[in-house]
């Protein structure tokens, strides 16, 4: 009988503590359920630290960057490197990271937000917020040459080289095939080709401004020198002696050995390449094969004037008799009169090919050998 009270008492027991663990639970659901519904578990939240400086960016017309032209593009971006450079003495992983994106989209408004960005970071530095500060002043005025000039190569500036340009590009293909043909870089051969062609728009003013000009074509000569490269005849021969002879320092190998075999016995037909008014192609071509033999001849000699075109157009225009490899070649050459200022054939070629003109038609190519 006692046992039975006992167990009694423990399954009243149980069914208490039952009871009141579902009337637990069913209170804190209760409770949470209403909790839930009058927003009182919600995180009211916090005004960020930097706010200020994210408002302050928001106020950026970044658009209005692309579009702002009184502040030169090189300006725009030179700005945005000298941050950069700023940035990378506290933090260079970001600063590779937003200047390997900007080499990625050239967007200079994205990459200005990117800077701001992890600047945003940065506002107690006040070290480098100083240096930013004193950034604007250099960079946002367009500081012209009281010369008036457009380009800084004076013979730039004149309607002479603007008829070049025109007529040059006419060529590209030409110029292209002579190139691979050859392995010289398209752009060296257009170097020599511009000394050439200046010095005769300025020789022969009055078929330049009734020729040349109007139809913006490349003068051909056919007298002293030939074709729109100038080559003398006697050089031309030189050219064609030195492909066969294997002895010779400015031999390029059998591969070139028949580049320039004739179709006739006719010494004529020589002339009649080089001075082909329609088609410049031997004219690029004996003056790539110049280029090349002469850069043959220093390479066996231990010098290498591969990446030295002042110097190479130097040798092309002087001729191969003058062309002798030591450690310090000079530039120079024949003097060329434009504009009533004088320069040497091998200065104009190496001003014009570091120009950064024409680079869509002539990329730079120096391993182009």
């Amino acid at each position: 009988m006692l046992e039975k009270i006992k167990s009694n008492k423990k399954l009243s027991i149980t069914i208490k503590i039952a009871v009141l663990a579902f009337a637990l639970i069913g209170f804190v659901l209760t409770t949470s359920f209403f909790a839930i519904k009058l927003h009182l578990f919600n995180d009211p939240g916090a005004v960020d630290y930097n706010d200020r400086y994210f408002s302050k960016n928001s106020e950026k017309d970044y658009e209005l960057l692309l579009k702002d032209t009184s502040i030169a593009e090189v300006a725009k971006i030179a700005k945005f490197y000298y941050k950069l450079m700023l940035l990378n003495e506290y933090y260079p992983q970001n600063a590779t990271l937003i200047h390997n994106a900007f080499l990625q989209h050239h967007n200079i408004a994205i990459a200005e937000k990117m800077f701001d960005a992890a600047n945003l970071r940065l506002h107690d530095v006040n070290q480098l917020q100083n240096k930013i500060a004193s950034i604007d002043p250099l960079f946002n005025e367009n500081k012209k040459s009281d010369s008036g000039m457009i380009n800084l190569f004076e013979w730039m500036n004149i309607s002479e080289w603007q008829d070049f340009k025109i007529s040059v590009v006419k060529d590209v293909k030409l110029i292209d095939s002579v190139a691979r043909v050859v392995k010289v870089e398209p752009r060296l051969i257009v170097a020599v080709l511009l000394g050439e062609q200046m010095r005769l728009f300025n020789s022969k003013r009055e078929v330049f401004k009734k020729v040349i000009s109007p139809l913006k074509i490349l003068s051909v000569e056919s007298k002293f020198s030939l074709g729109v490269t100038g080559i003398k005849e006697e050089t031309a021969i030189k050219v064609e002696k030195f492909l066969k002879d294997s002895l010779s320092p400015f031999f390029l190998g059998d591969k070139y050995r028949n580049l320039l075999d004739f179709n006739t016995k006719d010494p004529k037909e020589r002339f009649d390449r080089l001075v082909d008014y329609r088609n410049h192609y031997y004219s690029y071509l004996y003056a790539a094969i110049i280029i090349r033999q002469v850069r043959e001849q220093w390479l066996k000699a231990g010098f290498d004037i591969s990446e030295r075109p002042e110097i190479l157009a130097t040798l092309y225009n002087v001729g191969f008799e003058y062309s002798k490899p030591g450690p310090s070649p000079r530039v120079g050459g024949s003097h060329i009169n434009i504009n009533d200022k004088s320069y040497t054939f091998g200065a104009l070629a190496y001003e014009f090919y570091y120009s950064g003109e024409l680079l869509k038609e002539f990329p730079f190519k120096p391993k182009f050998w």
